[in-house]
């Protein structure tokens, strides 16, 4: 299982994980959905207190990731398998990305 931290601008707005048999879930923070001064991260992913699901990375995570030849670039610098989209996600999106979203890697991923 591997999981990451979703900040959107700066703040931890949730959850996102994949488990161990390929699929992904994301679940928003209690205290996030709670206040009607935070937004949604994506319009595909609506504040919700129930948990995402998802056999497939989600469409607004995968809109993060770089294509083309800067994809096959870092995929070969940083050992990537190109198939990889969550581990692409943990190595690209916590810093340089468009829009308010980011991702962090938590500690207890493998």
């Amino acid at each position: 299982m591997r999981q990451a931290d979703v900040f959107y601008k700066g703040e931890i707005a949730g959850r996102l994980t994949q488990h161990d048999g390929g699929s992904f879930s994301f679940a928003y923070q209690p205290a996030w959905v709670t206040n009607p001064n935070r937004p949604s991260i994506s319009l595909t992913l609506p504040k919700s207190a129930s948990e995402y699901h998802s056999q497939t990375l989600f469409p607004s995570f995968i809109n993060m990731l770089p294509e083309g030849f800067n994809k096959h670039v870092i995929c070969q610098s940083l050992k990537i398998d190109p198939d990889d989209y969550f581990g692409l996600l943990l190595n690209v999106a916590e810093y340089d990305t468009i829009g308010a979203v980011t991702v962090r890697r938590t500690t207890d991923s493998a």
